[in-house]
């Protein structure tokens, strides 16, 4: 009754704590005397209160550990609702700091058992809690065991066959456990797809009546853009789930609803799916939009992963075409000085994330709040793990594109800590069996940058530009005796656009691409790290905004301009 009440917003008032220290250590001395549901109805009582903030006292776990060792006695008496409760409860214990024991392990491994042999009996919500907690034992160190398997494999069943039937958090709940457990491990079987396509149609249907609480949308697109990550078919039904949701994380975030790690999943999913796919549309954009402004109002309040996830996220989305805009520039710079604050928190994942959006983000942050983040993680840097060849890239490339800011700028001064770091990285790859293009176009452009023989023979894809070729003609036409190359690749670097080699000019006829959200003033890490890696060779290069060429009266300016330089 209590956990109820606090679960539906009775305070934990001093007089409602003490009462649960009372009523605990009776639960241990009249362990042999509680039913199945009594058991049952404890455990979840004891999962609820903890879930919403009851300490994990000494009393608590000697309660918790006494019903565990008659849930393994009485493992053949539960009833089906019991057995969800069971599974649940041990779920969120173990989410909240429960040890997995041996006595919690054998607990979960009888209760596994009888969900395959009354797996039919099991209602819609009983189906979308077991999943739950299968998933949430698995993020917690649950191994996989053919009990586990064939548990999950029953359920998944089932839930082709409720499909009608699930609530909206129930929809969430099974998305959310569908995406962990292919997270760790799980195959992608004929039933397992039949489960996530069964269920997507369902979310747009639902979206068209609902009211939406911030924990269920968070947790759909999160499952989707999880599920995309490990290889879901962005279908139309796939697609039309992600629209029915967009609106709604516009309207929540403007009404500042969603908490830290909801704010974090949400940008992370929105950019994970962009990444893969997605079209940034403008549900899309705005949903982003309304974001920002919570990871400002709540800078302060973000752990290391989320700082990690969120600068990622606002990253990738701007690779893909997110506008620039005041908030994100106020998102990064709020959420940057916590790096410095909590650099000693952070592990290698986070290190190379946070590494390449700096990068990425170019003159977007500011230099100082560059160098500063430099200076936080570079002895991090130094002690990573060089077992993961991405981690290990993804810094070395960031590494680089913060030094290219750095060496673009007239007033920065060399940091040899960091062109060592470079060195250092570079040697951790150089002999590393590199299958991913991008790691190869990143150790080539090290290779560049300090003077060393490249490792790899990197191939680069050369798209002509209507804008570019139109230049060159223009140009051309205009100075007939220029020696005009195209697409050209410069020692092992990405090729440039024009390059005159009687002149030793590089000319870059730079799109929106080249800048943060396109605006055609911020360039992004790209631009910079390619114009650097060209000026340390000897080239001069010219840039050449395109927006600077839209009409014949701006063109004939700029080719009279260069044909001073030239």
């Amino acid at each position: 009754a209590m956990a109820k009440l606090v679960e539906n917003g009775q305070e934990r008032t001093p007089a409602l704590r003490e009462t649960v220290a009372v009523l605990l250590p009776h639960v241990n001395a009249r362990k042999d005397q509680f039913s199945t549901q009594g058991i049952a109805n404890l455990l979840w009582a004891m999962a609820k209160l903890v879930e919403n903030g009851q300490e994990r006292t000494p009393a608590l776990r000697e309660a918790v550990t006494a019903l565990l060792l008659h849930v393994n006695a009485q493992k053949a008496n539960f009833k089906p609702q019991e057995i969800s409760n069971l599974l649940w409860a041990n779920a969120k214990l173990v989410e909240n700091g429960q040890e997995r024991t041996p006595v919690l392990r054998e607990a979960v491994t009888a209760l596994l058992l009888h969900v395959n042999i009354q797996k039919a009996n099991f209602n819609p919500q009983e189906i979308a809690n077991l999943l739950w907690a299968n998933a949430k034992l698995v993020e917690n160190g649950q191994e996989r065991t053919l009990e586990f398997k064939e548990a999950v494999a029953a359920l998944l069943s089932y839930v082709v066959v409720h499909k009608d039937q699930f609530v909206l958090q129930g929809i969430a709940n099974l998305l959310w456990a569908m995406a962990k457990l292919v997270e760790y491990g799980q195959k992608r079987t004929p039933e397992f797809k039949e489960a996530v396509a069964a269920l997507l149609p369902h979310v747009n249907v639902k979206a068209q009546k609902a009211n939406f609480k911030p924990q269920e949308i968070t947790n759909l697109l999160w499952a989707i853009a999880k599920l995309v990550e490990y290889g879901q078919e962005q279908e139309p039904e796939l697609k039309e789930a992600v629209a029915a949701l967009l609106p709604y994380v516009k309207v929540k975030a403007q009404k500042v609803n969603f908490k830290q790690q909801e704010i974090t999943n949400l940008l992370w999913a929105m950019a994970k799916l962009v990444e893969y796919g997605q079209e940034q549309t403008p549900e899309l954009i705005e949903a982003v939009a309304a974001l920002l402004p919570n990871v400002k109002a709540q800078k302060d309040q973000f752990i290391p992963q989320h700082i990690a996830n969120l600068l990622w996220a606002m990253a990738k989305l701007v690779e893909y075409g997110q506008e620039q805009a005041p908030e994100l520039k106020e998102a990064v710079a709020a959420l940057l000085p916590n790096v410095k604050a909590q650099k000693d928190q952070f592990i290698p994942q986070h290190i190379a994330n946070m590494l390449w959006a700096v990068g990425k983000l170019g003159e977007l942050v500011d230099l100082n709040l560059v160098k500063s983040t430099l200076d936080s993680l570079v002895h991090a840097i130094s002690e990573i793990p060089r077992n993961s060849l991405k981690n290990t890239s993804m810094s070395l490339w960031g590494v680089m594109a913060c030094c290219a800011r750095l060496y673009l700028d007239s007033n920065a001064k060399k940091d040899d800590l960091l062109e060592n770091l470079i060195d250092d990285l570079f040697t951790h790859l150089e002999n590393k069996p590199l299958e991913s293009t991008e790691d190869q176009h990143t150790i080539a452009m090290a290779a560049s940058w300090l003077g060393r023989e490249c490792p790899v023979t990197p191939n680069y894809e050369s798209i002509i530009s209507n804008s570019q070729s139109i230049f060159r003609h223009q140009l051309q036409s205009r100075i007939p005796s220029l020696k005009i190359e195209e697409e050209k690749s410069l020692n092992v670097l990405p090729p440039v656009d024009l390059f005159l080699p009687d002149r030793n000019i590089v000319i870059e006829v730079m799109g929106p691409s080249h800048y943060v959200g396109g605006d055609f003033q911020t360039r992004n890490g790209s631009t910079l790290l390619k114009i650097a890696l060209l000026q340390k060779l000897g080239f001069k290069v010219i840039e050449i905004p395109v927006n600077k060429i839209a009409s014949k009266d701006s063109l004939e300016r700029v080719i009279d301009q260069i044909k001073t330089k030239a």
